[in-house]
């Protein structure tokens, strides 16, 4: 039993529930042209897509703790780790299998999408792999990188990409659609990793709070919280998102909410967790709605 809670804090679990809701809305755009979604592809892409999120998860933790990152960060809810491996270091070569097994198996069912529906998926999915494997060894050590690549990943990676393989072609609306969780998973990497600043730096990161401090940072959040809202505006305004989508803006408050802790507590943001657990709330709430709104709308 006490291996098992360690493997399931390792693979992060409540926050896979952001891989579900990216499905969902990729999910929603297919249903929005009224095309039929096959209940096995759905499944299997739910697999894939919870699959590549434990993979970053436990490399993540693996190699933060091979790293001895993991002893000097500062553990919440939100940020630092989840802690296990410190506590239980005989468990770290568990960690990494799960972690190389829910790549390889990840890979193996991208492969299935390529076999069935041609190449067109094919670079979706290498840049997939690319950023999994390389997250925490090199992109954590480049600024821009490191700030886009959650939003690419779970945006158009995951949306687009599961919209895509739900429906056999890509669409346009697609590509819109996922910049709300690109820009808005963005700033849940980019608030979490406040409370490490010290901590990653010692480690050799160069993430973009480490290189351009907290407030440049905080702009940055301000800005990509904007940019969510007229993505939506712009969207439902343009007639390319049913009036009902602007039901995703109800939770964007808390996207304020969580800058103003970020500028009254900067790094010590971790003290005051509910500004954390608000930047997590409004990711999840703000892509869940659209999804929503694009079944129903």
């Amino acid at each position: 039993m006490i291996k098992l809670i360690i493997i399931a804090l390792s693979m992060r679990i409540p926050f896979l529930i952001l891989s579900l809701v990216c499905v969902l809305l990729g999910a929603s755009i297919v249903v929005t042209n009224q095309i039929n979604i096959s209940l096995s592809l759905l499944i299997l892409t739910l697999l894939g897509a919870l699959l590549a999120h434990i993979s970053v998860n436990t490399l993540n933790e693996y190699f933060d703790f091979k790293s001895g990152l993991d002893f000097e960060t500062i553990k919440t809810p939100f940020s630092g780790g989840s802690g296990a491996l410190p506590e239980n270091p005989e468990m770290a070569n568990t960690v990494f299998t799960i972690a190389i097994t829910s790549l390889i198996t990840t890979l193996i069912i991208g492969c299935f999408f390529v076999w069935k529906y041609g190449a067109a998926i094919a670079p979706l999915g290498i840049a997939g792999l690319v950023l999994i494997v390389t997250y925490t060894g090199w992109i954590n050590k480049h600024p821009f990188l490191c700030l886009i690549a959650p939003g690419m990943g779970f945006g158009f990676l995951m949306v687009t990409g599961s919209q895509f393989v739900l429906q056999g072609e890509y669409v346009p609306l697609s590509w819109l659609v996922a910049l709300v969780p690109f820009f808005l998973v963005n700033n849940l990497l980019l608030l979490n990793q406040y409370p490490d600043i010290q901590a990653d730096a010692k480690a050799g990161r160069n993430h973009f709070p480490i290189a351009y401090g907290i407030k440049k940072s905080n702009v940055v959040y301000g800005l990509f919280a904007l940019a969510t809202i007229a993505t939506i505006v712009i969207s439902v305004v343009s007639g390319k998102l049913p009036v009902l989508s602007l039901i995703a803006l109800v939770p964007m408050p808390l996207a304020f909410f969580s800058l103003y802790g970020a500028i009254k507590y900067g790094k010590n943001i971790a003290g005051f967790p509910q500004y954390l657990g608000a930047n997590v709330a409004v990711t999840i709430l703000t892509t869940l709605l659209l999804g929503v709104s694009l079944f129903f709308g």
